[in-house]
């Protein structure tokens, strides 16, 4: 579909100004990024090389993974980047949405756990003043509180603890979540050996660049990821997430089923 037109789309008449896909993902990666300008040069340039690059953020979009309104946890949360992202979508769900992406997740609020105190303060430089209200707390996720949620992000960060504690904080997500949540989890798949050593070499990388140490990671195949969160009641789909990327990850959406009536 052209930007410049007025085209059909599902029986409806679009706005003349309703932008393609990637004209919109364009405004939202600049609109995104704008804020942390404000938190320092590497705030900026991390925030532009890892939106305009993982492809997880924009599939979330594409595939509508985030439903509006939605009470959003965010586990690991860095420098706070999905906070940015969706009050971006807030501004542009007015009229500069896609017509072939699903509705817009706007009127999220958010709350962002992250272990690294310097990630939290850049956070809260760039985005903890706008006026979405996105709420950061520094703590472990291990033992942090979890709010009641409809969905949870965690985008990994889980390797970093060993297995019985990753099913810990599993179970303790699944008991946060509301009747018909969702967890989006993002792991590696070490069965694919070449693709898992070379993502956790880079997130080797990107660790230190970001100022802290390099834990040990604990991965695990992927059909052992989705046999866990089975067994902790979820229905899970796995949706590939290496997409321009050397790597194996995989984005599994786990939802917990509607409860027998």
């Amino acid at each position: 579909m052209s930007s410049g037109g007025i085209s059909q789309h599902a029986g409806k008449r679009l706005a003349p100004d309703t932008p393609g896909a990637d004209e919109a993902w364009r405004e939202l990666h600049r609109a995104a990024c704008a804020p942390y300008r404000a938190a320092g040069r590497f705030a900026w340039h991390f925030a532009r090389g890892k939106l305009g690059r993982d492809p997880v953020f924009r599939g979330m979009l594409e595939r509508g993974d985030l439903p509006a309104r939605a009470r959003v946890l965010d586990i690991g949360c860095g420098q706070g980047l999905l906070a940015s992202l969706l009050a971006a979508i807030d501004v542009q769900a007015r009229g500069r949405w896609p017509a072939g992406w699903p509705a817009a997740p706007a009127g999220a609020s958010y709350t962002g756990i992250e272990l690294m105190q310097r990630d939290v303060v850049r956070a809260q430089a760039a985005v903890g003043h706008l006026p979405s209200a996105p709420r950061f707390v520094c703590a472990d996720m291990c033992s942090a509180e979890l709010p009641a949620c409809d969905v949870v992000v965690i985008l990994d960060v889980l390797h970093y603890v060993d297995h019985d504690a990753q099913e810990g904080v599993l179970t303790r997500v699944r008991d946060a979540l509301l009747p018909h949540g969702r967890l989006l989890l993002r792991v590696g798949d070490a069965a694919s050996r070449r693709g898992f050593a070379a993502s956790q070499w880079v997130d080797r990388i990107v660790t230190l660049v970001r100022g802290h140490r390099v834990p040990p990671t604990f991965g695990r195949p992927l059909h052992e990821w989705t046999a866990l969160l089975q067994k902790l009641g979820f229905v899970v789909n796995g949706v590939p997430m290496s997409r321009g990327t050397p790597f194996a990850n995989v984005l599994l959406v786990a939802d917990l089923p509607r409860p027998s009536t």
